[in-house]
């Protein structure tokens, strides 16, 4: 009966952490430059590439950890790239109004990664 909650619980995050991603993937392809202006002027200036086409790159990152999640394929790997894309994100926005639920979301995708930790049997 307690496996069975858990497994619930983590299909749960699982599939609510990818929904997040997908739809700020999304949104971030409709109007990247908005959300490039996000950015702290520091880490701006620190691109290689303009702001609109890392916004698209980061877009494109969000859906494909989003999609991963969602199909349940490679749990561990993604929700690490999501933990340490979110850690980054809250580095070069800061913390703020908008991103302080980032904190939750990292937390979720950290979460996953324990939860989905390879099991290797000798």
């Amino acid at each position: 009966m307690i496996t069975d909650m858990r497994n619930a619980v983590f299909h749960i995050v699982r599939v609510g952490t990818a929904i997040t991603f997908l739809w700020v993937g999304v949104l971030i392809l409709q109007d990247p430059e908005n959300w490039g202006g996000l950015l702290r002027p520091w880490a701006a200036g620190l691109l290689p590439l303009s702001v609109a086409q890392t916004m698209v790159g980061t877009a494109v990152l969000d859906i494909a950890i989003g999609f991963f999640l969602l199909i349940d394929r490679w749990t561990f790997l993604f929700s690490l790239f999501a933990f340490f894309h979110l850690l980054a994100v809250l580095t070069v926005v800061g913390i703020d109004a908008v991103t302080v639920r980032d904190i939750g979301l990292a937390a979720s995708a950290l979460a996953l990664a324990v939860g989905s930790w390879p099991r290797y049997e000798r």
